[in-house]
């Protein structure tokens, strides 16, 4: 979930050539439309995002389903209690792009024969 298209098309591209199948939203609500509606791995949101910020869409998701593995990135240093909230929080700035394919990987549990997937 990325509210940025260039950033949410270069993370699609990032996470298919890792083998993940991908959902894509702008939004919060778009998100949640599509984490009611199919099953995911993990997720992998911004904070920042229009309508409602990254916090309130993964407190939502874990309320959903409490062990969904989530992934938050922005541009700050972890935010006082988001870890109680999110299972890994990454600043854009200090990740390679194998190191986030790494993190959510290491966050989910592959299954044999069947593609993986996450929610952006």
């Amino acid at each position: 979930m990325e509210d940025e298209e260039w950033i949410l098309t270069l993370r699609e591209k990032l996470f298919e050539s890792a083998g993940f199948a991908v959902l894509k939203a702008r939004s919060g609500a778009q998100a949640m439309e599509l984490f009611r509606a199919h099953h995911v791995d993990a997720v992998v949101l911004d904070y920042f995002l229009s309508g409602m910020n990254g916090t309130a869409v993964a407190t939502e998701m874990k309320r959903l389903r409490p062990r969904i593995p989530i992934v938050m990135m922005s541009g700050f240093a972890s935010l006082p209690g988001e870890g109680a909230v999110v299972d890994a929080w990454l600043r854009k700035g200090d990740v390679e792009p194998e190191d986030l394919i790494k993190e959510v990987s290491r966050l989910i549990e592959p299954r044999a024969g069947t593609p993986r997937s996450a929610n952006f």
